[in-house]
């Protein structure tokens, strides 16, 4: 609805972590691996439903040119679909995340959680588990982009 991608609850849980791990946003791109918004309603609320492999294929002409106009040293997947856009298969991200690997031909990059798979972790112990697995991911991937980095 507003037009920019995570800026809802997710949104701001991402802006935090990026902020925890010193990462300015201003100096990332960010996008949607898939282009529409599938929901379902529940009372006044819009649950996001994930996007199916048709829906991923379909979307990744949009994201391939993304790719080729910005040219990213690094690419980030947030997430299984981010993951099957630019990998073309399905990740498992607890086998994938933390470190540096091919995405696809010509294009590197991390893969880790959604911010949305945070706000869905039952309980407040794994929860700040997870996030604090989340900020280390991206203080990972700030170590090999220093540019991102917030100015001291």
């Amino acid at each position: 609805m507003a037009g920019k991608p995570f800026v809802g609850p997710a949104g701001q849980l991402f802006d935090r972590a990026l902020a925890e791990a010193d990462i300015d946003r201003s100096r990332v791109y960010v996008t949607n691996a898939v282009k529409h918004f599938k929901f379902e309603p529940r009372g006044k609320r819009r649950i996001h439903k994930k996007p199916n492999h048709d829906e991923i294929d379909i979307c990744r002409w949009w994201l391939d040119n993304e790719l080729n106009l910005i040219k990213p040293r690094i690419t980030v997947a947030l997430g299984a679909t981010a993951a099957r856009a630019l990998t073309g298969h399905d990740v498992t991200i607890s086998r994938s995340r933390g470190r540096l690997m091919p995405l696809r031909e010509g294009v590197e990059g991390f893969i880790t959680v959604h911010p949305s798979f945070l706000l869905r972790v039952p309980d407040e112990a794994s929860k700040a588990r997870e996030y604090e697995k989340f900020v280390a991911d991206l203080k990972l991937i700030a170590r090999h982009l220093p540019e991102i980095r917030k100015a001291a």
